[in-house]
């Protein structure tokens, strides 16, 4: 990454993200992941099962949940509706009951609705969007936090977007919260600087996954998931740069804004 950027922009982007020196061991921990039941939550999960880490999945599909479980044995798994307030709430009581070595959670469930904005009839799944996106992993990083603050060792891990940084017109809601995911991922890490608790931020490109169907899952102008799966466990494994782990693929997008040609890089995210 760091040739991506000017020497002053560099030391800027160290600056502003305030990495901690220590990073998240891949191995041995005890690692709750959202949206475990498919997509990169299914491909973390089953990656660090493979590490060596106690791994609890959870998701709003019992049966999807279930599959994943029987499929690596050992693992976990809660259903979990993480746009509601209490739901997370009563979620996290259980899995500290179950799991007290609970020390890594993966905010990774999301959901990405396209929205008319000129059609209208859309703000309901805007509204979802926000809830699910947005609000969950605040609220479950806030339920758990106490916890893994008397952890001799935690980390907190949410997944953005390349859409953060240059949106996807068609999601504007999505891309939104991405956006507000990536701001406030920055300030936990700062507030968290001095505690037991590391703070990472995964921002993948554009995956093969069933996030918005088949046509995604079958794109092959889409990053095979595996092989994101692995780029992004060997970036982990490492100390990712700044509290980041970008994949080669998704440095277009976050790096758009530094080299000046953001527009460009929109424009071939939203061909006319």
């Amino acid at each position: 990454m760091r040739s991506l950027l000017t020497n002053g922009e560099y030391g800027a982007y160290v600056w502003a993200l305030q990495a901690k020196e220590n990073f998240m061991q891949t191995t041995g921990n005890t690692i709750l992941i959202t949206g475990g039941g498919s997509g990169i939550g299914r491909g973390l999960a089953e990656a660090f099962h493979r590490a060596g880490n106690q791994v609890i999945i959870s998701g709003r599909r019992q049966a999807a949940l279930d599959a994943v479980v029987a499929a690596n044995p050992g693992m976990s798994a809660f259903e979990l509706d993480i746009a509601s307030a209490e739901a997370i709430n009563h979620f996290a009581g259980q899995v500290i009951a179950a799991y007290p070595a609970l020390n890594a959670v993966i905010n990774n469930a999301g959901i990405m609705l396209d929205e008319d904005l000129v059609a209208g009839d859309f703000l309901a799944d805007a509204e979802a969007t926000v809830a699910t996106n947005l609000l969950g992993p605040i609220r479950l990083t806030a339920a758990l936090l106490p916890h893994l603050l008397a952890q001799p060792r935690a980390s907190v891990l949410t997944v953005s977007s390349g859409l953060a940084f240059v949106p996807k017109a068609s999601t504007p809601t999505y891309s939104a919260t991405k956006a507000a995911i990536h701001s406030y991922t920055q300030s936990l890490r700062y507030q968290l600087r001095n505690t037991n608790v590391e703070v990472i931020e995964i921002a993948p490109p554009y995956v093969q996954t069933m996030l918005q169907g088949e046509r995604q899952a079958s794109d092959p102008n889409a990053m095979p998931l595996d092989d994101y799966i692995n780029e992004t466990m060997q970036l982990l494994a490492t100390v990712p740069e700044h509290g980041e782990v970008l994949v080669q693929r998704v440095h277009r997008q976050r790096f758009a804004e530094h080299h000046g040609n953001a527009a460009a890089v929109f424009e071939f995210i939203n061909p006319a």
